[in-house]
């Protein structure tokens, strides 16, 4: 015990001990650790879970940034028609395409580097860093009057969003206790599909209004300005101070988040996890040549399965398909919007009841009998009121789906099963994936639903949710209720 102590001594300094630990240590450090939980107090009680209230107003903060990552996912849904025709492109495909793709070529971009600025100034500079080309980006798409200016608006906005949803993704994992760390991971998904309800019901004035889709912009740059201004008030991530050698502001840091009791447990599972661990920075060639390229191999699937069901085709021209069907697509959207909030709200209440794993399954299933639906919907067995009743009611069973668990799992799950010191990288590597695939699925959507015609796109997708419940029950380990540390050296285990 006393082994136990002059280590945390030294962890609690500038410098990190990088010894390989003994076997007697590492039995001593559990045994350390086994104690600080069970007697967090030292009075021979159990204190049971810390408040989930501590943590609570930072997570809230954060979680502006997936708010803003919805709102531009989906302001161009119902402006894109009066843009088109004041910035004089209207009726050319392809560039209505890149008003929504260079978004997502920008996000690509930014999510690259988002591993470099996460690791390298900490997570709440990285905030910061992301809402700032969000302000620039939004204001130039306001005030342009070509279709150049919009694209370069649209491109700066991008490379916020795609630092935003890494940096998101950690912070919120590492400030959370384990027992609601699911349901706070979830609920910045609601976060997202606040935004993107938001920014629909901004647009539908845009339809009579041919200068309203200027307003729409800039009101995203309010809740940027709020995030770059009150992440001054919130905590750092403890690991990324521990990571850094600054384990004493670690320890306060827990203090704030967890409480008193809680702060040797949190220290010694930390202390647990980083065992003979090298503190450098991650190498790419560790994530896919290393032990850690399941992990890698996982994440990078998993997203790239959410975009080939064609999710984000829904959000970015769900106004094009309704439209086709007869449908008004103010109302429709705002549905959509509804059940993106709904299946959102029921993934916060299960994320930490039914696991990780169960939800994917069910989700991916689910979108796949919609995309059915819908890909019936256009067949000549369906009646004119069939068509209507499949096509949107299957388009609002996929959303709902969709946000039960494909959308909101995926990055939570991937910031759980990174090792510490990659998960930044990790995370970088697979968002990556992630935007390159959005960005074809948002460029070629229109082209493809006209040359294709909807019940053979609806069918590849639904083939890819088929393929990724195939992929989940096979691959993906069930993290609810684990510690970081607990499923890190689960993990690494494994692999050995």
């Amino acid at each position: 015990m006393d082994s136990v102590r002059r280590t945390y001594t030294i962890m609690r300094g500038r410098h990190i001990d990088k010894r390989v630990p003994s076997k007697d240590f590492l039995s001593s450090l559990d045994k350390a650790e086994t104690a600080a939980v069970r007697l967090p107090t030292g009075t021979g009680k159990d204190n049971g879970n810390p408040s989930w209230k501590r943590s609570l107003p930072h997570v809230l903060v954060a979680s502006l940034t997936s708010l803003l990552f919805g709102y531009h996912l989906g302001v161009v849904n119902e402006t894109l028609e009066s843009i088109s025709i004041d910035l004089g492109f209207s009726g050319n495909t392809i560039a209505e395409g890149l008003v929504v793709s260079t978004c997502l070529g920008g996000a690509f971009i930014g999510s690259l580097f988002s591993g470099l600025v996460t690791d390298g100034v900490g997570r709440r500079r990285a905030f910061q860093l992301s809402a700032l080309p969000m302000i620039v980006g939004a204001s130039v798409s306001a005030s342009t009057e070509s279709l150049e200016g919009m694209l370069l608006g649209r491109f700066l906005v991008g490379i916020g969003m795609g630092i935003g949803p890494s940096v998101t993704a950690l912070y919120v994992t590492e400030v959370s206790p384990a027992y609601v760390r699911g349901t706070y991971g979830s609920s910045t998904q609601i976060a997202t599909c606040i935004g993107l309800l938001g920014s629909l019901y901004a647009g539908i004035p845009a339809k009579d209004n041919l200068g309203w889709w200027r307003i729409c912009f800039w009101i995203s740059i309010v809740p940027a300005a709020v995030l770059a201004v009150f992440m001054e008030l919130c905590v750092e991530s403890p690991q990324w101070l521990f990571k850094r050698g600054r384990a004493a502001e670690a320890e306060a840091v827990f203090e704030k988040l967890l409480g008193g009791a809680y702060v040797k447990a949190a220290m010694a599972e930390l202390m647990k996890s980083d065992r003979g661990d090298d503190a450098d920075s991650a190498k790419l060639s560790e994530l896919l040549f290393g032990r850690s390229f399941r992990v890698v191999f996982i994440g990078s699937t998993l997203f790239a399965l959410q975009q080939l069901s064609g999710i984000n085709a829904v959000f970015y021209f769900s106004s094009t398909v309704f439209k086709k069907a007869g449908v008004p697509s103010a109302s429709a959207n705002i549905c959509v919007g509804v059940c993106n909030l709904l299946g959102s709200t029921v993934a916060v209440v299960l994320m930490d009841k039914l696991g990780r794993k169960v939800l994917l399954i069910g989700s991916f299933a689910g979108m796949a009998v919609s995309l059915g639906l819908q890909a019936m919907a256009y067949t000549s067995l369906s009646s004119p009121f069939g068509t209507l009743f499949l096509s949107v009611g299957g388009m609002l069973l996929f959303v709902l789906s969709f946000a039960t668990g494909a959308g909101p799992v995926p990055s939570l799950l991937l910031s759980e099963i990174c090792p510490g010191r990659l998960r930044a990288t990790a995370l970088a590597v697979c968002l990556a994936v992630h935007w390159v695939i959005n960005f074809f699925v948002g460029l070629l959507f229109l082209r493809m639903l006209e040359q294709l015609g909807s019940v053979l796109l609806n069918a590849i997708f639904g083939f890819f949710c088929v393929v990724a419940v195939i992929f989940v029950q096979k691959n993906v380990i069930e993290t609810k209720g684990k510690s970081l540390q607990e499923i890190e050296i689960s993990l690494l285990s494994s692999t050995q």
